[in-house]
């Protein structure tokens, strides 16, 4: 069976985003680090389960990037985060979206659960989920989210969206811990643990 796996960058005190679900504060604590280990997730990848709202983030910058990959604007890791999710499909979870195209499908909510489930039997690679806080969030409690990869800043807010809604029906056993040279940022990566399954 495919794995649901979903990244995010959280503040210290574990917040998803500042104030009014305000994104921009998350960008100093990003850095480098975070492109290069979202492009390392793509290439075990082969769907990108996003929300609306993060996916219309997402749009108004990728594109601009894979349509001049050889820009200064950009930087290494954007270059390689834009190549490395190139052959990756984005299903979209929406209810105000509508059509589709080739490289991306969308799904209503209410549907939302059923169809993500079949995605999961059916065979292929792994399923990424980056940013989508309520999706993800939604998917942890009806028990589909394998691991969840957590990247902290070190960045105290104060205030904002916390990471978690409420207080999912399922415990979380840590993996791994990576750090990068250079960077503050610590990854700490989580198993998903059910009551009777055991996770790797």
């Amino acid at each position: 069976m495919r794995k649901i796996i979903v990244f995010n960058i959280i503040s210290l005190d574990g917040y998803h985003t500042g104030p009014n679900n305000e994104v921009s504060v998350m960008f100093p604590m990003m850095g480098g680090v975070f492109d290069t280990y979202n492009a390392e997730l793509l290439r075990t990848a082969d769907v990108h389960l996003v929300g609306r709202i993060s996916f219309e983030l997402f749009q108004s910058f990728w594109p601009k990037v894979a349509e001049n990959p050889d820009s200064e604007e950009w930087t290494s890791e954007q270059r390689e985060l834009s190549q490395a999710g190139r052959s990756v499909k984005a299903i979209v979870v929406s209810d105000t979206l509508s059509g589709n195209r080739p490289d991306i499908r969308i799904i209503r909510r209410a549907d939302a659960n059923a169809q993500i489930a079949e995605l999961k039997r059916q065979p292929g690679k792994d399923i990424l989920i980056t940013g989508s806080r309520t999706l993800w969030n939604d998917l942890l409690a009806h028990d589909l989210v394998d691991e969840i990869h957590l990247m902290i800043g070190n960045v105290v807010l104060g205030e904002g969206v916390p990471v978690f809604v409420g207080k999912p029906p399922a415990s979380l056993r840590l993996i791994d811990v990576r750090t990068w040279e250079h960077s503050d940022n610590v990854l700490l990566r989580y198993g998903v643990r059910r009551a009777g399954v055991e996770t790797r």
